[in-house]
Formats: C-alpha cells, sequence, structure tokens
C-alpha cells in the first residue's frame, strides 16, 4: 500500500474486459450510435443535451457577463475613491458609497439569477441522461447484462450522472464567468499601465506548465476512480445477493479481503488524484503572491517618479489578485471537469452499445396464438464461437408439452432464448403457427409468452402488484382468481395484509415455494398461449413440489408449454421428449418410447433424473 502511494504514475489499470463493448459480445445488432473516447468528443455530446435549453442558455450568459462587469467596476471604483477622497479630498464621498452599493447589490442579484437558471438547465439536463440510458439499457440485448455486473452498471446511472450534474451545476457558470474576468481585467489592466501588466503576466508560463503537468496526471488518475467505484458498486451488489452462499460456505472472510482489495483501488487513485489536483491552489496562490510583490515593488517606484496614481497601484493590487483567482478557479473546475468529463464518457459508453436489432421492416403481430411450433433445422453460433445449436428439428402441435432433457451445457436454455428472440438462430427457422419468429415483432411474439423460471423473481410492491405484473390491468377478483389456481391464496391470506403484504426486494421474507407459486399465478393471470418452464420444480420440498405441480397442470392445459427440468415425474408427463447433447438432438420421442429404446435418455432416467 505505501509503495503504490509512493509511485502513484505506476498504477495500473483494471483489467478492460469488462470494458469491452457489448458489441463484441452480444449476438445481436442495432443501431451503432458514436462511441466517446476523449473529452472533447464527450463535451460535443454533451452540448448536445444542453442545446435543448439555449434560451436558458443565453440568460445565463447575459448574468454571467453583466456579473463578471460589475465585479471589474468594483476594484476600479475603489481605486478611484483612493484618488479623488483620500488624496484629493474631493466631495461626494457618500454619493459615491451608495454607487458602490448598488454595484455590488447588481453583482449579487446577478450571481444568484445565473445560479438558479443553471440549476435548473443541469437537473433537466441529467434527467434527460438518465431517463435516457435507463431506457436505453431496457433495449440493450439480454447478452449484454450476462456480461456487466449489475452493481456496475448501476454505478454508471447514479454515480457517473451525479458527477455530470455537480459539474454543470458549478463547473459551467465558474468558466464562463472565469474567462469574461480575465479578459476584462487584462483589458483595464492594459488601459491603465501597459507595463505593469507585462510584468503581472511574467508569472502565466509558471502556471500554464503547473496546470498542464498537473491535469495530466490527475485526468486518468478521476477517470481509473470512477472504474474503481463502479468494479467496487458491482462487487458489493453481487456479495449482498449471495449472502446464503457466502455464509454457507463461510467465506465471509474471502469477500472482506477482496473488497479491500477494491477499496484500495479507490484509495489509490482517489488520494493522488485529490492530492494532485490539491497542489493548485497552492500553487496559484504562491504564484500570487509573487504577482502581488512585483506590483507593489515596482509600482510604488513609478508612484514616486509620478508615472501613476496611488489609486491605480490600489487597482493593479487588486485586479492581480482577481486576475489569478480566476485562473485558479478554472484549474480547481478543471478537476471538477475531469471528474464529470470521466463519469459522463462511462455514461456515453453504455449509451452507444448496440440495442437490440430492431424489427425487420415487414414484421407483423399475432392477434391469436394458436401454439404450433416448429424449429426447421435450426443451427445458432454466438459471434465468434462454434455452433451451440446443431441442425435441430422438432414439431409441437398446440397445447402439446415438450421437455428439453440433456446435461449441463446441451443448449436448452439456449433454444428456449431462440423462441423468444433474445437472439436470432444462424440458419434454419423457427415458425409459430406457420409464421417465422423473424417476421414477427419481438414484443408482440413475447407478449404471447409466459415464463416459470428456476429462481423467480418478485419486484419490491405489494403481493397484488407482483401478480398483476402478468396483466397490469387485472382486477383484484383476477388477481384473486389467479393466485387461487397457482394454489398460492392459502398462504397469501394468512400473511398480514393478504394480498396487500409489502414484499421487499427479490421477495425476500417469504420460501422459495412460495415465490415459485407467485410466479406461477403471474403467468396464469398473463393467460399466455405459449409457456416456459425452467427448473420450476427444482430445489422445493416435495409437499410445496405438489402444489406447484398441481398448479402447474393447470397452467399448462391447453397451452403449447416447454419445460426444462431434472425430476422425472416433471418430465415423464410430456407429449414429446427432445434429448440434446452437445447442441444437437440425439434422441426424440415418448417417455415410454425412449426408455424402450434403452439409450441416452434410459441413462439419464436410471441414473442422472431425480426421481420424487
Amino acid at each position: 500500500m505505501l509503495r503504490q502511494l509512493k509511485e502513484p504514475f505506476q498504477y495500473q489499470r483494471p483489467d478492460k474486459a469488462a470494458e469491452a463493448p457489448a458489441s463484441e459480445q452480444a449476438a445481436g445488432k442495432g443501431k451503432k450510435k458514436p462511441r466517446a473516447q476523449n473529452a472533447s468528443q464527450t463535451l460535443r455530446q454533451m452540448w448536445s443535451y444542453l442545446i435543448g435549453y439555449k434560451g436558458k442558455l443565453f440568460a445565463v450568459m447575459v448574468m454571467i457577463l453583466l456579473s463578471s462587469g460589475f465585479s471589474l467596476l468594483g476594484p476600479y471604483l475603489a481605486g478611484t475613491a483612493v484618488d479623488h477622497f483620500l488624496v484629493n479630498r474631493d466631495s461626494g464621498f457618500v454619493v459615491f458609497l451608495i454607487g458602490m452599493a448598488v454595484v455590488y447589490a447588481l453583482h449579487s442579484i446577478t450571481m444568484w439569477l445565473q445560479s438558479i437558471w443553471m440549476i435548473t438547465i443541469s437537473q433537466k439536463t441529467v434527467y434527460r441522461m438518465r431517463v435516457q440510458l435507463f431506457e436505453h439499457l431496457h433495449r440493450l440485448p439480454i447478452p449484454y447484462f450476462s456480461k456487466r455486473q449489475h452493481g456496475e452498471l448501476m454505478s454508471r446511472v447514479t454515480n457517473d450522472i451525479e458527477n455530470v450534474s455537480s459539474s454543470l451545476n458549478s463547473s459551467v457558470i465558474q468558466v464562463f464567468s472565469s474567462v469574461l474576468l480575465l479578459i476584462g481585467t487584462v483589458s483595464v489592466m492594459l488601459s491603465l499601465s501597459p507595463l505593469l501588466t507585462l510584468l503581472t503576466f511574467l508569472v502565466i508560463p509558471l502556471m500554464l506548465l503547473g496546470m498542464k503537468w498537473i491535469t495530466k496526471q490527475t485526468g486518468r488518475l478521476f477517470k481509473a476512480q470512477q472504474r474503481n467505484l463502479g468494479d467496487l458498486n458491482g462487487y458489493i451488489e453481487e456479495t449482498l445477493s449471495g449472502q446464503r452462499i457466502v455464509k454457507a460456505f463461510s467465506q465471509e472472510e474471502t469477500v472482506i479481503t477482496a473488497f479491500k482489495e477494491r477499496n484500495e483501488r479507490i484509495l489509490v487513485s482517489g488520494f493522488w488524484a485529490q492530492t494532485i489536483s490539491g497542489f493548485i491552489p497552492k500553487l496559484m496562490n504562491a504564484l500570487n503572491n509573487l504577482s502581488f510583490a512585483i506590483i507593489a515593488g515596482i509600482g510604488a517606484v513609478f508612484v514616486l517618479n509620478d508615472a501613476i496614481t496611488v489609486g491605480v497601484i490600489v487597482i493593479f493590487a487588486e485586479y492581480s489578485r482577481q486576475f489569478t483567482r480566476p485562473l485558479n478557479d478554472l484549474a480547481n473546475q478543471w478537476n471538477t471537469m475531469l471528474s464529470a468529463i470521466a463519469g459522463a464518457e462511462r455514461v456515453f459508453d453504455v449509451l452507444s452499445e448496440e440495442e437490440e436489432r430492431t424489427d425487420e421492416a415487414n414484421a407483423s403481430e399475432l392477434n391469436e396464438v394458436k401454439g404450433h411450433v416448429v424449429f426447421d433445422h435450426v443451427t445458432f453460433a454466438y459471434e465468434g464461437r462454434s455452433a451451440t445449436i446443431k441442425d435441430v428439428s422438432f414439431n409441437l402441435a398446440p397445447g402439446e408439452t415438450v421437455a428439453l432433457v440433456g446435461p449441463t451445457g446441451a443448449g436448452k436454455t439456449t433454444l428456449i432464448q431462440l423462441l423468444c428472440r433474445f437472439y436470432d438462430p444462424s440458419s434454419g427457422s423457427i415458425r409459430i403457427d406457420g409464421q417465422d419468429t423473424k417476421e414477427i415483432k419481438r414484443e408482440n411474439l413475447r407478449s404471447h409468452m409466459a415464463f416459470v423460471l428456476q429462481d423467480p423473481f418478485l419486484f419490491e410492491g405489494t403481493i397484488s402488484d407482483n401478480i398483476r405484473y402478468g396483466k397490469l390491468d387485472a382486477t383484484d377478483a383476477e388477481v384473486e382468481q389467479a393466485a387461487r389456481l397457482a394454489n398460492a391464496h392459502s398462504f397469501i391470506v394468512r400473511m398480514k395484509n393478504g394480498y396487500h403484504a409489502i414484499l421487499k426486494s427479490d421477495g425476500s421474507g417469504i420460501s422459495q415455494g412460495q415465490k415459485q407459486l407467485l410466479a406461477i399465478a403471474r403467468a396464469i393471470l398473463a393467460n399466455p398461449s405459449i409457456l416456459v418452464l425452467d427448473e420450476a420444480t427444482s430445489s422445493i420440498d416435495t409437499v410445496t413440489e405438489i402444489k406447484i405441480q398441481e398448479a402447474l397442470q393447470r397452467l399448462m392445459q391447453g397451452r403449447t408449454s416447454f419445460v426444462i427440468a431434472h425430476r422425472l415425474n416433471t418430465i415423464q408427463q410430456a407429449d414429446q421428449i427432445v434429448v440434446l447433447r452437445d447442441g444437437a438432438i440425439i434422441e426424440k420421442g415418448s417417455h415410454a418410447e425412449l426408455l424402450q429404446q434403452k439409450g441416452f435418455y434410459s441413462s439419464l432416467v436410471g441414473g442422472h433424473l431425480q426421481s420424487s
């Protein structure tokens, strides 16, 4: 740790594999957006959001111009007061004070207005960015999420956009105000004394060299800090979600050690980013004092030789500080902007990912689905990999059930993903009621399907809301009827508040079997034509399994069903069993027919399939 702190510039970036574009990993191809690769491109993309508020931005610029003018006028009036009221003893001092008060009051008002208006613009901008990012995440293909930690993606929606918000709130005003102050200050200084102005500028090269070196180092460190923060968030989300597994295998110390390692990366990058950026105000203060000393010393000589007045020295002394202050502000805001740019790059990196392939121009919708499903010589390979599904063909009549059986990695889940059009076949076709799924709109296709998975997911909310997720406009009576058919009604009414009981995230507080019953109720309410059951009775106790099996039988009745299961009593009821190995069908038939063949399925029944 100490060695790392002593050698900040040897800090190694984390493996970039986690940042690989989804276009290199996902099979789907959609519209490609430009990827943010540098600060200038990121700023151009940010401007595309801000340009929608041109009117308010113009008003902010006007206020910045006015406030800068008032800021410049104050020191000038102070120097004038020295010459007129202290040296020459002129009258009208009270009127002058009132004028000064008005100037500083107007300065405060314009500062307040520009701040309020800029906050409005920035909040609306990041609101649009956050909405667009969230919407885009829901348009990305499923494979993208399997390659990313959920916590890392959450960090982009929250932390990174918040960095952008903070920068827009303050940095935009500060940058423009500082630039205007610099221009105005230099103009007034040159008009008063070109020679003193040039002497003041002697410190500028030192400032620029120091700022260039500092910002070069902090830029990459701020990027590393944001990246490391995303990695830490992803790890926290992962370990908290898997707490039962962590404790079951007594891996608390292991995950704590891994957390410390990730936390240390943030410490190192954050320490050096903040430490090096902290040199800027110290450098500016030192150079500011040097500039003040030059003006005081040489200005005194000029006064003694009647080249300038005392008031001019006062003005120059104040302007010299006002000259370095915007430079200091620019340097400080530059570090804030570097952090914001790093966050914005990570946001635009997600926004540049290819969305799920759009529907074909001739894609249509299915109004009624009978459920006749045909896999016709389907072959599929993930991008850059060998074929996962190899020449698969089978025919499923309306209302029939097919059980997909085979060892892990045989291709069962991939077939379901092809059916749902998470991917499209590399060759061959999948037809529903005679229509190729490629010619059906994805959203419409999936609206005719329902899923009951091994790990049912429940959202935070009431039990009623979770069941109603299958049909958002369902009445309370329809929700209750679905729960009764799913054998869930009895345990629901025993809970406090019944159907209005609040479930926490992912349904914590109820058993795995109860979650599964609610998932079945949700599927029943959706009233699908095609049903997918993926290990729906896995890891369930015998009593609960009986309830689930009864509910599933009601759910499957009259519906075309795809079943992936390891329990014999689930499989043997299927009208058709398709046995897969290495992505190819090796056996096909009913339970009795396959047992008679005494082949691979028969050996699975004898040794691997679970009987209840």
